[in-house]
Order: structure tokens, then C-alpha cells, then sequence
């Protein structure tokens, strides 16, 4: 059973007053907070798994990092042909691979974020029925592990404006800001999918199909202003949408829409808020169940 601790001072028959105080391990009760201060005191400890899974998804591959620029490469050059050649997206004034590329670097780290942290209670399940730490640590480690996925493949995409002429606008100063929205989303639904694969198993095979299922369910290979205007609301509902209607607009400055940016942005934190207590809700039962 995963518990909170308690601090105990010591008694003077078990401890004398030069020792150090007891820390007693004990179950929490319906709804409790975050203890985010708790986390921040742990932050060596969630440095370490971050680290860890970086060199983990490297060790023993043939290409290494290179993964993280052929992924969205590939899938950039499949959505030219397929959306760009054959259905002709009209994408204004950005050539169609760049504007491709500029929706794919951000989703490839969302869904990569997102399938990790939703299964990295069970892969650290030796480490967390023997240890007490804040749990919350484990999914936010797979966020940050992402980040070098992330830069890598944003150089890819600096490198292709630059090959079909496309100057990155005044307004990619705002780039980091989507960024972290993107890993806002990815920590906001991996957590609640985490919380659940703990329970139940087949949530590891339900991740890569409603991560397809996502992909399309997002402006990555179209414009969110091919949504008729009475859905943008509802369309707006999806976190990623914001970000990638955000993140094209700052660097190769292609058009927004403000509706569902700001509908997204409402989403992210009402679903990071939920996830992160019902998360902590489930989590006394982590050691049992994993």
C-alpha cells in the first residue's frame, strides 16, 4: 500500500536527542493534496529518472538519436505526398513540407511523452513497491526524457525552412511557451492514463491506437481553419490543437484561430489539474496493484 509519510519526533527510550527524526509510512485517506513540495524536495531523485530513460530508449539501437529526426522526416514526407500533392491542403503561404514538419515536431513529442508516462508506473514496478518516493516523479520523468527528442528534432525543422526559404517570424520567441503547453498535455493525459494502466493491463494496448486515432483528431496535416466554425469550439476540446495552431503561428507564421487556441489552453489545465488528484487519489494503492 502506498502511503504519505508522517514526521514522528522520536522518544528519549527509542532514540537519543542527537538522532535524526522518524518518519513513519502511513495510507492516505479519499481526497489529499498534491505535495508538490515534496516532489521539489525529490528533484535529484526525478533529475536520475529522467536521465535514466534517456540513455535506456538509446542504449543497444543502431541510429541512436537519429529516431527522433527520422520519425517526423518520414511522416512529413508521407503527408506531402498524401495531403499536400494529392488533396492539396491549402496551407496559405507556407510550402506544405514545412508546415507538415512544423505540426509533426511537436506531436511527436506529445505522443511520445504521453505513451511513456502512461506506462512508466509499470515499468518501474520492482522500484515502486520496495521504495518510498513521491510518485508523481515517475511520470514526470518520462515528460522531461522527451526533451532531448524534442530538440533534435526541432533542428530538423529550422534546417528545412531554411531549405524552401521560410524565415522564422519575430514571434518564435513564443516557441518555448507551446512547448511547454505541449508537455503540460502529454503530463496531463499520461497521468490519467497511468493511474489506470496500474489497474488495468489492456490500457498498454489501448495507448498506440488512440494515439493514431489523436494524430488526425489534430491539425498536424491541416489547418484548423478547414473546421467549420460551429465545431471549432468542441474541436478546440483536443490540448494538442492549441499547441500546434500555437507553435506554427509563432515560428513560420501561418494563420490562427483564436477560438480553439484558447478552448485548448482551458482544457490543458482543467486535465492536468484532474489527472495530478486522481492520480494521487490511486496512488495508495500503486504497490498493491502493480
Amino acid at each position: 500500500m502506498t502511503a504519505a509519510p508522517v514526521d514522528v519526533h522520536p522518544s528519549s527510550e527509542l532514540a537519543d536527542p542527537a538522532s535524526r527524526r522518524v518518519v513513519r509510512l502511513q495510507p492516505t485517506r479519499g481526497w489529499v493534496s498534491l505535495r508538490l513540495d515534496e516532489v521539489w524536495r525529490y528533484r535529484e531523485l526525478l533529475w536520475f529518472l529522467a536521465l535514466r530513460d534517456i540513455k535506456v530508449r538509446y542504449k543497444q539501437t543502431v541510429l541512436g538519436a537519429s529516431w527522433a529526426v527520422l520519425q517526423p522526416l518520414l511522416t512529413a514526407l508521407i503527408f506531402t505526398l498524401v495531403f499536400g500533392r494529392l488533396a492539396r491542403i491549402p496551407t496559405g503561404e507556407v510550402p506544405y513540407p514545412v508546415f507538415a514538419l512544423a505540426g509533426l515536431v511537436p506531436w511527436s513529442f506529445f505522443a511520445t511523452a504521453m505513451g511513456n508516462t502512461a506506462l512508466s508506473l509499470l515499468n518501474n514496478t520492482s522500484l515502486i513497491s520496495k521504495v518510498y518516493f513521491p510518485r508523481l516523479c515517475v511520470p514526470t520523468a518520462a515528460v522531461l526524457a522527451g526533451v532531448v527528442d524534442l530538440l533534435v528534432a526541432s533542428g530538423v525543422l529550422v534546417g528545412a525552412m531554411f531549405a524552401f526559404g521560410v524565415p522564422p517570424t519575430p514571434r518564435a520567441l513564443l516557441v518555448p511557451v507551446f512547448m511547454v503547453l505541449a508537455a503540460l498535455a502529454a503530463l496531463a493525459l499520461g497521468l490519467w492514463l497511468a493511474a489506470a494502466a496500474a489497474r488495468y493491463r489492456d490500457i498498454r494496448h489501448v495507448v498506440p491506437f488512440l494515439t493514431q486515432l489523436w494524430l488526425f483528431a489534430t491539425p498536424v496535416a491541416y489547418p484548423s481553419s478547414m473546421i467549420p466554425e460551429q465545431w471549432r469550439v468542441v474541436y478546440g476540446l483536443n490540448p494538442m490543437v492549441g499547441v500546434v495552431e500555437g507553435f506554427r503561428w509563432s515560428l513560420v507564421g501561418s494563420q490562427i484561430q483564436l477560438l480553439p487556441v484558447v478552448v485548448s489552453g482551458l482544457s490543458t489545465v482543467l486535465l492536468l489539474a484532474g489527472g495530478a488528484f486522481f492520480f494521487r487519489r490511486q496512488e495508495r494503492s500503486f504497490a498493491d496493484v502493480l
